[in-house]
């Protein structure tokens, strides 16, 4: 018999709880560990991208090192950028998208990371995936919901939503998810895709919602031991 399409309250209650043991997605940890400014949020976002966490953190950090404000960071040879940012993907193009970022931040924007959707979207590298996280984890914002790969997969694999791309998901969940959740569901979902929910062979014996989770298009399964919820 399938089971139901649970609700997003019920699935994020459970979530938040069985997450808070885990460790933080790196956009997050260099937030909460290093008091990251709005402009480091969004480099490191940037340099985030297809790379993995533990990479993306590390390659902040020694950035951070040398140049940790726009005006420093845009007066940095492209060729040393590339080499305090290696091995993330692409960081050739990262490298140029981030000076270039830094330098328009300075002469556009008065050295201050924009706080809206569409002047961020102008940004050299910036998608809106980039742009909201960057709006909810720097600026605080409850009006967005980012979108990654992980929230694409999971938002699916609930029913919350039926869509083909990262894009269509976001504005799916405006509508499926209340509004008080809007701002924790990268968060949320992004923690549990890496640790539970993963893209192939997922851990639904440990999962915190495997009584409720209807596992669409789930065909192999992952084994692990059952995550701790809090209270």
């Amino acid at each position: 018999m399938k089971r139901p399409v649970p609700r997003v309250d019920v699935v994020m209650r459970r979530i938040g709880r069985a997450i808070r043991v885990m460790e933080l997605p790196a956009i997050e940890k260099l937030s909460e560990e290093n008091a990251s400014t709005p402009f480091q949020t969004l480099v490191a976002t940037l340099l985030s991208a297809q790379t993995k966490d533990a990479v993306t953190h590390a390659a902040s950090l020694r950035l951070f090192g040398a140049a940790d404000t726009p005006q420093a960071l845009a007066r940095l040879p492209e060729r040393r950028i590339e080499r305090l940012i290696y091995p993330v993907s692409f960081y050739r193009n990262k490298a140029r998208h981030v000076r270039e970022t830094a330098r328009q931040i300075v002469e556009r924007f008065g050295g201050t990371v924009p706080m809206t959707m569409d002047e961020l979207l102008t940004l050299p590298g910036v998608g809106r995936k980039t742009a909201n996280l960057v709006l909810i984890v720097a600026h605080q914002s409850e009006d967005n919901i980012c979108v990654d790969t992980h929230v694409h997969r999971i938002a699916n694999r609930f029913g919350w939503v039926r869509t083909r791309t990262p894009e269509q998901t976001e504005q799916a969940l405006y509508k499926a998810a209340p509004h008080r959740w809007w701002a924790d569901i990268n968060l949320y979902l992004v923690t549990w895709g890496q640790q539970v929910c993963k893209p192939v062979y997922p851990l639904c014996s440990a999962c915190a919602v495997d009584d409720v989770c209807p596992r669409i298009g789930v065909t192999r399964q992952g084994r692990g031991r059952k995550a701790e919820e809090t209270t």
